[in-house]
């Protein structure tokens, strides 16, 4: 018999139908606040019918916000709940070509629609700028990415932000460029 469900004390894990890992909710990163951050996942992605291109992006900078995850929907073929599918597909173009443009220009040199391969490989791990904002739908909040430019862009520093714990993070020395926001 396999030890897998061995537990650290020496217990087995027990069969239930409900499990809660605690925690708590994380309040959204303020609007307009410029990050650091990095993709660390890129990927085509479907809902409701709607094919778009989902990046799961890093924050390494401001340490207040320093590992925090956010996910960005890039709608590069517009989707049915659109009041303007073309317009909503051409913005997303733009915001993919800025992105692939921070990080090499590999997907633009393809001249064909990328696989996630294709993503994965051009977009991950590439520091860039970014602008996080604050959604709110009913009763729930979120951040979105507004804007994205080099890491190492000089511009406006960003807004305060209040001082929260996180996850601690490998740093490193490309790190100390200043944000753009």
């Amino acid at each position: 018999m396999s030890n897998f469900w061995s537990m650290s004390d020496g217990k087995t894990a027990e069969q239930s139908s409900t499990y809660e890992s605690g925690g708590g909710d994380l309040e959204p990163i303020p609007n307009k606040t410029g990050c650091i951050a990095a993709i660390e996942e890129a990927r085509w992605d479907m809902y409701e019918g709607d094919r778009f291109i989902t990046l799961k992006w890093r924050v390494a900078r401001p340490d207040a916000y320093k590992n925090r995850v956010l996910f960005q929907k890039i709608k590069v073929f517009g989707t049915s709940r659109d009041k303007d599918p073309v317009a909503t597909a051409d913005k997303a173009k733009r915001m993919l070509a800025a992105i692939d443009t921070n990080a090499g220009g590999k997907l633009m040199k393809l001249g064909t629609e990328p696989s996630d391969t294709d993503l994965m490989s051009a977009l991950m791990g590439k520091l860039m700028a970014i602008k996080v904002m604050v959604w709110e739908i009913d009763d729930k909040k979120g951040n979105w990415i507004s804007a994205v430019a080099p890491a190492g862009k000089s511009a406006p520093a960003p807004q305060e932000v209040p001082v929260q714990v996180a996850a601690p993070v490998q740093s490193a020395s490309d790190l100390d460029d200043p944000i753009p926001f």
